[in-house]
């Protein structure tokens, strides 16, 4: 993975990074969700057939 604490010329960018930090937490907490979900799904015998839609209700944003 890139490094996201520099912009694309390599140079040193913090007020960028913060503001990506909130995001790319976000992301992974949402991916370790949708596993955990998957593996539970599996475990009790069951099947996904369609996709997983997550809404944050704090910030409204969708996931999908």
């Amino acid at each position: 993975m890139d490094d996201l604490r520099k912009n694309g010329e390599g140079y040193q960018d913090p007020t960028a990074y913060k503001g990506m930090q909130t995001t790319v937490d976000l992301e992974g907490k949402v991916a370790f969700l949708i596993k955990v979900l998957k593996f539970i799904i599996r475990q009790s015998g069951f099947e996904l057939v369609g996709r997983i839609q997550l809404k944050d209700r704090e910030t409204g944003r969708v996931f999908k």
